[in-house]
């Protein structure tokens, strides 16, 4: 039989999946549990004195039993160790013998010793060890480690917001933070971009874990703090707060799945979920209520639920209301805030907010609504989140890599093109949203398909389909940063399984997204729109794209006129 192996020992620094405080996360194979015979296992149950129907091999009697053995050997060492009371949790995984134990820690040491030294201890004691000794040696060695240092995570001094969701966080991050520079507040965030402090880049780079949330609080003078708060560090650190004042969910769609445990929508909306157990009780949690998988989050935090819905008669609205919440929604194209009573507070009209892209874009005006919802969540005046939500554009100084949309000079005249980070099915969905509001009657979308490697088969087909179904023209453009254990080839076969559910034969590849942009490019005519789904080049495409205008300029410049430049907005207006 093989060993008993812990394939993950964790410490979680913060709130996590498992606890709202630090833990140390082992994930165990016990296969060999799994496949024992009944009765050795009962034989050691009778040593560890622990009462419990042990089942057959494999069987999910059997991994029940597990369930209860692990935590049971657990709390024994914390005994052994001086310690009489611990949380613990179990989850099961997908095979049998597979589980996932979580225990609070206080001393970072000890909890190092107690997680790496579980494994051994379970394959002794399979292996007939004297149980009372072993467990009590483990107990000693914890008792004896070096305490270490205490967790990482901070409480938080000012207020803060924490913000998660599949899509649309680092927009909600950038705009919510826009509205409190706007009202005043000395503020900075963190997100997949970096720490930004009032608008200047502290540090680039992937901040939307713990370290982000640190180098926030370390901000001189900080008012408020906005935390994009990604799936990868909740699950692989925890929180890097102890507490919130108002979290923001955006949505739960198909992404990242197959990963650190996390197999389906349902198991990654708990993960989303982590942010809202730790809100304040008189906070508020944001929540989207025309997403069932988020808006079921209310009965998981103390604090007051803030639906946010497009449709004025979404249910979700009325039941956060009578659940001592508010709304929030677009009614006769106006943002407008729902309170008890049947009052309702008109903010700003939706034409009036550029993030909306003029109502094209369904995603960002939910963005729009959950940055607002959270800008009055913190009780920032009314007039300077207007003022804010008016002045916030999706370009790529405000908003890079989100919906940022341009003239591009082709033959005959000029198409549209859209950068976007669009990475995952519901991503694409929005950008092709767009990209099809913004074709005239006629005219054609253009795609560039690609995203990381780290997405699952099923994804990959459904990316091709959607393509295939919504754009007209489509390449691929390969991405070799993001490959990610994949090659250009798997990407192709994936990519064109999904485009031939379409009924699209087959599409050219090019090595990056640059060269597919330009190849794009090459045969776009007057009123064309072409969609780049870029991760890797964004910077590249930019200057490219406003060179092209420059270079037209200078052909086309008439005495006593400037040239004309590439333009960062539609020709049809409203972005």
């Amino acid at each position: 039989m093989p060993d008993v192996v812990a394939e993950e020992v964790r410490l979680l620094e913060g709130p996590n999946l498992y606890f709202t405080r630090p833990a140390v996360k082992v994930r165990l194979d016990l296969g060999s549990y799994a496949a024992a015979p009944a009765p050795q296992l009962e034989s050691l149950a009778r040593v560890l004195g622990l009462r419990a129907r042990i089942g057959e091999p494999e069987s999910a009697q059997r991994q029940a039993f597990l369930a209860r053995l692990v935590p049971h050997v657990i709390r024994s060492v914390a005994r052994a160790a001086g310690t009489q009371r611990v949380g613990i949790r179990v989850r099961a995984g997908q095979r049998p013998g597979e589980l996932t134990v979580a225990a609070v820690w206080r001393r970072r040491g000890r909890a190092r010793v107690l997680g790496e030294g579980l494994a051994p201890l379970l394959q002794g004691l399979l292996d007939g060890a004297d149980g009372p000794a072993a467990i009590a040696d483990l107990g000693r060695a914890v008792a004896t480690a070096e305490p270490g240092a205490p967790p990482a995570v901070r409480a938080p001094q000012v207020p803060v917001v924490s913000i998660t969701g599949t899509n649309g966080k680092t927009t909600t991050t950038r705009l919510l933070a826009h509205l409190c520079m706007t009202a005043g507040r000395t503020t900075a965030w963190s997100s997949t971009d970096g720490i930004v402090a009032m608008g200047e880049v502290v540090e680039p780079g992937d901040y939307s874990g713990p370290a982000g949330a640190r180098g926030v609080l370390d901000t001189p003078g900080l008012e408020v703090g906005v935390l994009e708060t990604a799936r990868g560090g909740l699950l692989l650190r925890g929180m890097g707060v102890s507490a919130n004042d108002v979290s923001v969910v955006t949505n739960v769609s198909a992404d990242h799945l197959g990963l650190q445990g996390i197999d389906t929508l349902d198991q990654l909306a708990e993960v989303k979920a982590i942010i809202v157990t730790v809100t304040k009780p008189d906070g508020w949690a944001v929540l989207n209520g025309e997403d069932p998988r988020v808006w079921a989050m209310r009965a998981r935090t103390k604090a007051r639920p803030w639906a946010f819905a497009l449709d004025p008669a979404a249910p979700a609205l009325r039941e956060g209301i009578n659940g001592g919440g508010r709304g929030i929604t677009v009614m006769d194209g106006d943002i407008t805030v729902l309170l008890p009573g049947g009052v309702t507070e008109r903010i700003v009209a939706l034409d009036q907010v550029p993030a909306a892209l003029a109502g094209l874009s369904r995603h960002n005006t939910a963005n729009v609504l959950a940055a607002t919802a959270a800008a009055l969540a913190l009780d920032l005046p009314r007039e300077q989140v207007v003022a804010g939500l008016r002045d916030f554009v999706t370009d790529d100084l405000l908003n890079p890599g989100r919906m940022n949309i341009y003239t591009l000079p082709v033959t005959g005249g000029a198409a549209t093109i859209i950068l976007d980070l669009a990475h995952n099915e519901a991503g694409l969905d929005a950008l092709l949203d767009v990209a099809t509001g913004l074709r005239r009657p006629g005219d054609r979308v253009f795609l560039a398909l690609g995203t990381a490697g780290d997405r699952t088969d099923d994804i990959l087909l459904a990316l091709g389909e959607v393509a295939g179904q919504r754009a007209d023209r489509v390449v691929i453009a390969h991405k070799e940063k993001y490959l990610r254990g994949r090659s250009p080839e798997e990407f192709q076969t994936l990519f064109g399984a999904g485009l031939a559910r379409a009924g699209v034969a087959q599409v050219t590849a090019h090595a990056n997204e640059f060269a597919a942009a330009a190849a794009l490019a090459a045969v776009a005519t007057d009123g064309d729109v072409i969609a780049v789904m870029t991760h890797e080049q964004r910077a590249r495409l930019v200057e490219w794209i406003t060179e092209r205008g420059r270079a037209r300029g200078r052909r086309e410049r008439h005495p006593g006129k400037g040239p004309c430049r590439a333009r960062r907005t539609p020709r049809r207006g409203g972005v």
